[in-house]
């Protein structure tokens, strides 16, 4: 995604949220050490970057989101296409009054 890909290292993302490495990082499944190096440098692998995209950036949180969840956002978008534009033009709507 492109907010994530114009952040060169995620420490800058760990910085701006006010966390420590090991309370960011156990958040997506690395260890602090593991995190440290991805912060020195190290290639991080896509499946990571995701996660840490999903979490940090777009603020998800994974224990609530179920297959389902996709599997209905997926009908709704393919038979109901206005409706879905509706929906989501709402949750915009919703977050710039937040």
């Amino acid at each position: 995604m492109k907010i994530f890909e114009n952040i060169i290292n995620p420490r800058e993302i760990r910085r701006k949220l006010g966390l420590n490495q090991q309370e960011f990082w156990t958040q997506i499944g690395v260890t602090q050490s593991g995190g440290s190096r991805y912060e020195s440098g190290r290639n991080m692998p896509k499946p990571v970057r995701e996660l840490l995209r999903l979490v940090h950036v777009e603020q998800l949180d994974l224990a609530r989101i179920k297959k389902e969840d996709f599997e209905i956002v997926g009908l709704l978008k393919e038979e109901q296409p206005d409706l879905y534009k509706s929906l989501k033009k709402a949750v915009r709507a919703k977050k710039k009054e937040s």
